[in-house]
């Protein structure tokens, strides 16, 4: 129809071909740059509901170096000598944190030191360890939660990689890092429980997950053994998700859960729950 009335109002008009061809081009590029608009709007039209803060570590270098402000005027070499010490705080390597999630283990104990691994959560680790080893990386830490079930998990996991330096720590242990978002039925700890393990995991987050220091001249990969509750919150917070949505995530025993945190302060989840390198008769959750 839009090409018979071009035709019509050159014939009208005396334009002739030429006139036809030039009003068909016209219209050609209003249609397609209608099209493209609302093409655009799509992509380019969108406004991030939460900005990524680069600050969330507390060490974007940017933050680290505040101009002299003892004199009035900020010469050329004030600002010269601001942006050399940036750039002397600014890390070059990233880290890769391996986190590993125990193997299964005997739910009915009643205190820690009887929740011990099951044959199934021992054979979980050692596939866990040849998995590690299989990757190749050079592994600089081998760090574990001092409870029962995560040092069992190590310890196995070492035997496939027994160069590594181990690290046992009481602040990755497991607990309730914050009162979860929707709330669930059949778990419901008591609010000083959150109140005291949800202090105790922040600190441990702040502890492990942030950018390399300037120092570090190469990339590192580090394992940390601990538990689901506990990966679960890191990954929320890591990737500035909602950390109440941590419940949401699920975890196999066993499992690798890789997350790599870049020299400009982004973070990427390279594996969430990998367990993919165990046969499906071996692996578990609960």
């Amino acid at each position: 129809m839009v090409w018979k009335r071009c035709l019509l109002f050159c014939k009208n008009n005396a334009l002739g071909l030429s006139g036809f061809v030039i009003a068909s081009g016209v219209v050609l590029y209003e249609k397609c740059k209608i099209d493209g608009n609302v093409l655009a709007s799509w992509t380019t039209n969108f406004e991030p509901s939460v900005k990524w803060d680069y600050n969330w570590d507390r060490r974007d270098p940017n933050s680290l170096v505040k101009p002299d402000k003892s004199t009035e005027g900020t010469t050329e070499k004030d600002l010269k000598d601001v942006e050399n010490e940036i750039k002397k705080r600014t890390p070059t390597a990233s880290r890769h944190l391996l986190f590993i999630r125990h193997g299964q283990y005997n739910t009915d104990g009643k205190t820690d030191f009887d929740r011990y691994l099951t044959e199934l959560g021992k054979k979980q680790a050692d596939l866990t360890g040849q998995r590690l080893k299989e990757m190749g990386h050079d592994y600089s830490v081998l760090v574990s939660s001092t409870m029962t079930r995560a040092k069992q998990t190590a310890d196995i996991v070492a035997k496939s990689i027994p160069d590594v330096p181990r690290e046992e720590t009481d602040i990755l242990r497991e607990g309730a890092p914050i009162p979860p978002e929707p709330p669930i039925g059949n778990w419901r700890p008591e609010k000083n429980q959150f109140y005291q393990d949800g202090a105790r995991i922040e600190a441990a987050f702040r502890r492990y997950v942030h950018r390399a220091d300037p120092e570090q001249k190469t990339d590192s990969y580090e394992v940390v053994v601990c538990h689901a509750n506990v990966i679960r919150y890191f990954v929320c917070r890591a990737l500035q998700l909602p950390p109440e949505a941590w419940l949401r995530l699920s975890l196999n025993h066993g499992s690798i859960t890789w997350i790599t945190v870049r020299p400009s302060g982004r973070v990427g989840l390279r594996t969430l729950g990998e367990s993919g390198f165990m046969p499906a008769d071996v692996t578990s959750v609960m």
